[in-house]
């Protein structure tokens, strides 16, 4: 499990004007990004005494969160994500997720997840057959990405992050979803070994400190 640094700064709408312009000069957009963004939908997992919310909020040093996740409303291409936080440093393992695989996920349909050959999937059914993880709640957002070769670093503008509160209706891209809170900004830098110099200068924000922000936490604002 390969392990990388992470810093998250909640920034002002000034401040992202700025920043967008010096990223876009100096890193690449991500291959991915349309226009140079695209839009993400997440689904969160949690248990009924809401452990992965409760360790976040309480800066647990050693934990995991699971979600599924597509771009661009396209459901052809679905992901099961685990991501984890030991001693301040990130990790994130994936797999790709079929439409029935996805459907049996947030149905609690467990019988089809028994015999996955993934072994993501194997554990995200286990945790949810013994420890009682369900889907809790949709996130969607739009992500401006930019990357950097030496470093690898990923720097992302997230904004327009909206809750489907309590609905878990994954696959439905009518479902409703509303504002999280008030209009958020969020710049996250993600790097390995090292940060450049260049990409460390950029992104200094006067008065902007590195936050514990979570997408998730943000949108249990209403439950």
């Amino acid at each position: 499990m390969d392990f990388r640094h992470e810093w998250k700064h909640p920034i002002g709408y000034s401040d992202f004007l700025a920043l967008r312009s010096r990223l876009a000069a100096a890193m690449k957009p991500d291959d991915h990004a349309i226009n140079g963004r695209y839009e993400v939908r997440s689904l969160y997992f949690d248990n009924l005494s809401d452990k992965a919310l409760r360790e976040k909020i309480d800066g647990v040093n050693c934990r995991e969160k699971f979600r599924i996740r597509y771009y661009n409303g396209d459901t052809s291409f679905l992901h099961l994500e685990k991501k984890s936080k030991v001693n301040g440093l990130c990790s994130k393992e994936q797999t790709d997720l079929s439409a029935v695989e996805a459907r049996a996920i947030t149905e609690g349909d467990l019988k089809t997840l028994a015999d996955s050959q993934k072994p993501l999937l194997r554990e995200l059914y286990s945790k949810m057959n013994w420890y009682g993880l369900r889907p809790k709640t949709i996130v969607d957002y739009t992500r401006e990405p930019f990357v950097y070769a030496p470093g690898n670093v990923r720097i992302t503008l997230d904004y327009n992050i909206r809750t489907g509160m309590n609905g878990t209706d994954f696959l439905n891209p009518d479902c409703v979803t509303v504002p999280a809170r008030e209009s958020m900004i969020i710049l996250e830098v993600k790097w390995d070994a090292f940060l450049p110099s260049l990409i460390r200068d950029i992104v200094q924000i006067p008065g902007a400190h590195v936050a514990a922000f979570s997408k998730y936490a943000a949108c249990r604002v209403y439950g």
